[in-house]
């Protein structure tokens, strides 16, 4: 990615989700709420968590578990504010999914589970 030298500034930030269903509900949430200062520019998009995924599979939706968010700015605070910002907004949404959607609660339960109980061997 070329660097505007309008818009020295920039950061990339990568979410994962359990599923590339609320991968895209994310995205399509967050979205909505263009970028209030001219000074600052964000672009989304859904990706593939693993960057090794073949030709053949990249178009395939369902591995499509990662929100990533570019951002360019004029500067470090206005760079600052916006993902500040962003970040809060991120954490709205799952916690709004953790309280709707099957999916993540059962993702979760799944981890927790992993993390609580290690395997033991025989």
């Amino acid at each position: 990615m070329a660097v505007d030298p309008s818009f020295p500034c920039s950061l990339v930030i990568d979410v994962p989700f359990p599923t590339a269903r609320l991968a895209s509900i994310a995205l399509q949430a967050l979205s909505v709420d263009k970028e209030l200062s001219p000074s600052v520019r964000r672009s989304f998009s859904v990706r593939a968590a693993d960057d090794s995924v073949d030709a053949e599979d990249a178009g395939n939706d369902d591995l499509k578990t990662v929100l990533r968010t570019a951002y360019e700015a004029t500067t470090n605070r206005m760079l600052r504010v916006s993902v500040n910002a962003f970040l809060d907004h991120v954490g709205l949404v799952v916690e709004v999914m953790e309280g709707l959607d099957v999916d993540v609660l059962a993702a979760k339960d799944t981890a927790d589970k992993a993390v609580m109980s290690p395997a033991v061997e025989a």
